[in-house]
């Protein structure tokens, strides 16, 4: 039952038994979160059930202000529910302090974000391979596996630039072979095309599909571009922080007409 609103002690409460295993990369139940507004406690994301099976690919399309960024910081521990359930690969990530959070991260899931956050003193390749350094791990001994991964992503041939002599989309590029180092089941995007010029944008895009196929990867894509959803095999819409019951769009990739159709349809 959602909380009420007026309720100032809205916070998660860990349950009294572990959940039940799940095959799914991703599964979330009756998630909220909460904001204080002129004293009251006003849901910026509304009671949000989803799943993620291994190797889909699907979207989540609403406008501006819909709750979409905020949903994706919770689904990636980036941020606590002030009530519900997310796992990521079976393992409870709305419980716990950061360090078991992160720690879940590491080993379960990439975020790509709208702007790159590359950090401008390495090279494209040691930018990549960040990750593992941070996990403990010898980039020298995945050193096959990370060329692979810039050949599929197309940026091979600038591994030993730095950041600065990239373009928009190449550093795109460059934040999704970083976000695919640790080799994660899931791979959460959050706006991946919005700095992006149009024919860049669908290049990400079309790379993301492609990681999908080559690797297997599951990818969660939130978008307010109808184009970006449609590449996907399933799109969800998210209105006032809360999903469009029996709105769903199923059997992707879609011609973009029938994303637009479908928010016209739900006056989005």
């Amino acid at each position: 039952m959602p909380m009420p609103m007026n309720d100032p002690s809205a916070t998660a409460n860990p349950p009294a038994t572990a959940p039940p295993a799940t095959d799914d990369v991703l599964v979330a139940r009756g998630v909220f979160r909460f904001q204080t507004v002129h004293g009251q406690q006003v849901p910026i994301v509304r009671d949000i059930g989803l799943a993620l099976r291994p190797r889909e690919f699907a979207a989540v399309m609403g406008p501006s202000g819909s709750g979409k960024s905020t949903l994706l910081h919770l689904l990636a521990g980036l941020d606590r529910p002030s009530a519900g359930e997310i796992l990521v690969g079976g393992e409870a990530i709305h419980l716990g302090d950061e360090e078991l959070r992160a720690a879940v991260r590491r080993r379960r899931l990439g975020f790509i974000f709208q702007f790159f956050h590359l950090l401008p003193d390495l090279t494209v390749e040691e930018n990549v391979t960040l990750p593992l350094r941070i996990a403990g791990q010898n980039p020298k001994r995945h050193r096959e596996r990370i060329q692979s991964l810039l050949t599929l992503l197309g940026v091979q041939a600038l591994a030993d630039r730095l950041p600065m002599a990239l373009s928009g989309g190449e550093m795109q590029r460059v934040s999704i072979a970083r976000a695919l180092a640790t080799e994660p089941p899931l791979l959460l995007c959050d706006e991946p095309t919005g700095n992006l010029s149009s024919k860049a944008g669908e290049e990400v895009i079309a790379l993301l599909r492609s990681v999908r196929d080559r690797l297997g990867t599951a990818i969660l894509l939130v978008t307010h571009n109808p184009r970006d959803a449609a590449a996907a095999d399933r799109v969800l819409f998210l209105h006032d922080g809360a999903l469009r019951e029996h709105a769903e769009l199923k059997g992707g990739p879609f011609d973009v007409a029938d994303v637009v159709r479908r928010l016209q349809e739900l006056g989005i």
